[in-house]
């Protein structure tokens, strides 16, 4: 329940675009993830780093658009956080004894999910390469479409981006064997 909560403030987003403008749209989204951080601290009295940088991205880089009146600092919000779990998956790698790709397949499936080492990072490399052509992915189309494709492309593409993405993931661990029933976890 809480995951569609997310996606609330990027629908106020894409509902002020079409009724209004750009501008407002953005000033629309600022607020709305002010809200959604807040909310969350009221009810799990904890934010996601993720959630926490993106709020960040979408009010620094909103906010000198709209002081500006230049929409180009908002569009590059998703390929700052993109770039940015990017480099973090990459530098996961060399830090600690588990890859980011890892420690968040061990938190949400408890362990479930067993592979090698060598193709952990094979799986964290792969997350590294989608961040990376996701973020690319964003600037080509702000630079190169007009404002309301990009709009469509955020919303919608990068979206559908992501879903193929963990379907590619998740057939990848299939044939790795990876999501088979553990032998070491009880029955359900």
């Amino acid at each position: 329940m809480q995951s569609l909560f997310e996606f609330l403030p990027l629908l106020a987003f894409l509902v002020a675009y079409w009724q209004t403008d750009m501008r407002t749209a953005i000033v629309v989204l600022m607020v709305a993830m002010v809200v959604l951080v807040a909310g969350t601290w009221l009810v799990k009295r904890t934010v996601n780093r993720t959630q926490l940088v993106s709020a960040a991205l979408v009010i620094v880089l909103g906010g000198i658009s709209v002081y500006l009146d230049n929409p180009l600092f908002f569009k590059w919000k998703p390929t700052a956080l993109n770039w940015g779990l990017a480099i973090a998956f990459l530098l996961s790698q060399y830090v600690g004894e588990r890859s980011l790709t890892q420690r968040i397949f061990d938190s949400v499936g408890n362990g479930d999910i067993r592979l090698s080492a060598p193709d952990w990072r094979r799986l964290n490399l792969m997350w590294v390469a989608f961040f990376g052509l996701s973020g690319a992915a964003n600037i080509f189309v702000a630079y190169r479409y007009p404002e309301a494709v990009w709009v469509n492309f955020k919303v919608f593409g990068l979206l559908g981006l992501t879903v193929v993405f963990l379907g590619v993931v998740f057939w990848w661990l299939n044939l790795r064997g990876a999501l088979a029933d553990n032998p070491d976890k009880e029955g359900p």
